[in-house]
């Protein structure tokens, strides 16, 4: 049992990592809109090898984090 909950700990870092990174990355590189959304796709993608059958929860917690940097970035609103 704990070593459950430090493998799902272990993960979540790990995730919260990728997403870190991806949104700083989204941020500093001069990239496409569509290039940008290429990055989002790909992190959602290994959000759900990581943990699979969340997209709902990738949904409401992440997309809106991505949404407001591609929002900034592409001066969209």
């Amino acid at each position: 049992m704990e070593d459950e909950l430090l493998e799902e700990e272990k993960k979540l870092r790990r995730l919260r990592f990728i997403v870190d990174f991806a949104l700083q990355y989204i941020r500093s590189q001069t990239m496409s809109h569509d290039e940008a959304l290429r990055v989002v796709e790909g992190v959602k993608k290994y959000t759900l090898t990581l943990f699979p059958g969340k997209e709902d929860a990738f949904d409401m917690i992440y997309a809106p984090r991505f949404k407001r940097v591609l929002n900034e970035k592409f001066q969209r609103s």
